[in-house]
């Protein structure tokens, strides 16, 4: 089963958003990540086992400031 996350995120320029998807697939279970300076938004697909916390702290130990971040899908229960 898998699970969607998507967190508001500073990141200004592209270096920033490099050094989220390092941190983040650093991490085992990271199936896909996108990170948009853009739309300041990272959002990753991962496996059921990795938690959002340590997620929300793998972004923030790049160097980024996490603003707000969500459970999009989680097909572990059917939530949505």
């Amino acid at each position: 089963m898998t699970r969607a996350y998507e967190f508001d995120v500073q990141m200004s320029c592209g270096g920033c958003a490099s050094a989220v998807k390092r941190s983040v697939a650093s991490m085992e279970n990271v199936l896909s990540i996108d990170a948009s300076v853009e739309k300041q938004k990272v959002n990753l697909t991962v496996a059921d086992d990795v938690e959002f916390d340590l997620v929300r702290q793998a972004i923030e130990m790049s160097g980024n400031k996490v603003i707000e971040g969500r459970i999009i899908e989680d097909e572990t229960d059917g939530k949505r």
